[in-house]
């Protein structure tokens, strides 16, 4: 989403969130469990690599990673990152 993070390694994408906006993402309503569907995301592993669509709350964080798109539920938690810019 047009920013560059550095994660911890062999964490599940939404852990990685969670990282970046820790009190945020903790209050979010994510399930950790693939019930809810709010943590859905749209990624792709770097340029010229196809786009995936995935739960971050099961997918795991990979080098080159680019979140594309992401659920509301999402942009609202990690809201004060894009205003970092």
């Amino acid at each position: 989403m047009d920013r560059e993070f550095e994660v911890p390694e062999n964490n599940p994408l939404l852990r990685c969130f969670q990282y970046l906006a820790p009190e945020e993402v903790s209050y979010g309503r994510f399930c950790w469990n693939e019930d809810c569907q709010y943590c859905r995301v749209t990624f792709d592993l770097g340029e010229g690599s196809a786009s995936r669509t995935a739960l971050s709350c099961k997918v795991m964080v990979q080098a080159g990673m680019r979140v594309k798109e992401a659920t509301s539920e999402i942009k609202y938690c990690l809201r004060k990152l894009q205003k970092e810019k």
